[in-house]
């Protein structure tokens, strides 16, 4: 007979091995968290420039007020609510970052140089921990600024771009599963890194609802004759951030200017056609920190030749791609394990993958991966379709391993709940006697996998002290077994052992566990 499993050393036993698939799933890439540190810089300097733009706004707005406070003074006063709205909510979401960093850090924490981005657990106590959260919150405030926001504009499309920026509303994907509301779809189990760049993009997102408003604002006390005396011209990048091998897009335009002209426009000393519209494209084939100068000229009504300057700085990143297992850090050979692949900021209808060791299959939104040879890593490639190229996105390897073996239990249902009877406290002999036998399966919270169980052996002991063996009926309790059970009186006990069953992977296998039953 085998030791019993509730005795101290199996428990530790038990208890390491939790340990260690939890580490294992916990482990995050470091190439990961490098582009959450990329893209928070990217978001940060977006913002600022914003906010810059915004305080231009306010200003013309305070100087047109001066001179005309009667026709000016209402739209400058809707234009300060605006302002102490956003404010209060950038400063709030600003005061989570820094308590998320130094729950991960601690009091000498810096946001911009955080050091366990990794941390798993600081997001999740600063804004889901209970009576003392700040997700909820959160929530709320960004609904009644979004509310806000929306009643100064009247434009369809602002109307649904605010929206979505500011939407609390939790998207229907893999990712979103098991969540109960917004606020643990962002923040539950989720590194520090992405949780900060998550707030940094909320503060991008509330400055240009800001701005928005604004504009519409500045708009409707008829000051374009001060636009006009103020022409620059602006940058318009599809995006900031470019993936090497891919190009950097964007317009220029002149702010302000008649329609009926176009400006002839420099980079680099060269014309652009006239045929563009001001739409240009940069070959990207190196990364790092780049700028775009230029400037265009424009012939005004007297004859004078109007010329402004632009420049747009942009920065080119490695292509990266993001591949999760969805149960844990290692795949499972003969099993069919869940695995999601994404790339940021490519549709998934554009994204593929595949795997040497195995074979991985689309499967709904996500794939499958099914690894053959124990021991040698399965190695996913990502491939992306950017601008009609496709381009490598990387090679990442998982550990193949066998399925570790299953428990073995007494399944019944308790007023139609199912449970499972796993040993070691008393189980009622009505229960026992209704049972028609047992199941194996791996169900240690990260696992849920069945197995079939092709037989098994019960231990009694009599009278004398002598150990009374018993095969069942395959899965199933035999005759004898359950004659046996109605000789048990209360207090009594005897043993599950030597189950034998195969899983999913097609290996059988001899349980080393013996499951203990003792009769109430």
């Amino acid at each position: 007979m085998n030791v019993n499993p509730d005795s101290p050393r199996q428990k530790m036993i038990n208890l390491m091995y939790i340990v260690l698939m939890a580490l294992l799933a916990l482990n995050v890439s470091s190439d990961v968290l490098n582009g959450f540190s990329i893209v928070e810089e990217s978001l940060s300097r977006t913002t600022a420039n914003s906010t810059i733009q915004n305080r231009a706004l306010y200003s013309d707005l305070s100087g047109a007020n001066e001179l005309n406070p009667e026709k000016i003074g209402p739209w400058l006063e809707k234009a300060t609510h605006v302002k102490q709205m956003a404010d209060s909510l950038y400063e709030y979401v600003d005061d989570l970052k820094l308590r998320i960093a130094r729950q991960a850090d601690g009091r000498d924490a810096d946001v911009d140089n955080i050091v366990n981005r990794e941390d798993l657990e600081a997001a999740s106590f600063v804004m889901l921990a209970p009576r003392r959260g700040e997700g909820q919150r959160l929530y709320e405030r960004i609904n009644y600024f979004r509310d806000e926001m929306l009643s100064f504009v009247t434009d369809s499309v602002q109307r649904e771009t605010i929206s979505e920026n500011l939407s609390t509303t939790v998207p229907r994907n893999p990712l979103s599963e098991g969540k109960r509301n917004w606020q643990e779809y962002l923040f539950e189990n989720t590194p520090v890194a992405a949780a900060i760049t998550l707030l940094t993009k909320l503060q991008s997102d509330i400055r240009y609802a800001e701005g928005e408003v604004l504009h519409l604002l500045t708009q409707n006390t008829d000051m374009q004759d001060v636009r006009v005396n103020q022409l620059d011209a602006y940058v318009i990048p599809t995006s900031q951030n470019v993936v090497r091998g891919g190009a950097y897009s964007g317009r220029i335009i002149l702010a302000a200017v008649d329609s009926t002209q176009r400006p002839a426009i420099y980079i680099g000393g060269k014309q652009l056609p006239e045929e563009k519209d001001g739409w240009f494209e940069i070959p990207s084939n190196a990364t790092g920190d780049f700028t775009l100068d230029g400037y265009l000229e424009l012939t005004q009504g007297d004859g004078n030749i109007l010329r402004r300057e632009f420049s747009q700085k942009y920065t080119v990143v490695e292509p990266s791609a993001t591949v999760s297992a969805t149960l844990m850090n290692v795949l499972y050979a003969g099993y069919d394990n869940p695995i999601s692949v994404s790339v940021p900021g490519v549709p998934p209808g554009q994204v593929q993958a595949t795997m040497s060791n195995g074979t991985l299959t689309r499967s709904g939104a996500g794939y499958v991966a099914r690894p053959e040879v124990i021991g040698q890593d399965a190695v996913i490639h990502v491939t992306a379709t950017v601008n009609g190229r496709t381009q490598s996105m990387g090679d990442y390897a998982y550990r193949v391993r066998a399925l570790p073996d299953p428990s073995p239990f007494i399944e019944y249902t308790d007023q139609g709940t199912p449970k499972r009877y796993r040993g070691g406290t008393g189980l009622p002999k009505a229960v026992l006697m209704n049972t028609p036998g047992i199941v194996a399966a791996i169900d240690d919270g990260l696992l849920n996998i069945d197995f079939r169980v092709l037989s098994f052996e019960t231990v009694f002991y009599d009278n004398m002290g002598n150990a009374v063996p018993e095969v069942s009926a395959g899965a199933s309790f035999s005759q004898r077994q359950k004659d046996m059970f109605r000789r048990l009186s209360r207090g009594k006990r005897f043993y599950i052992s030597r189950v034998r069953a195969i899983g999913p992977d097609g290996v059988e296998r001899l349980l080393p566990t013996t499951l203990e039953v003792i009769v109430n």
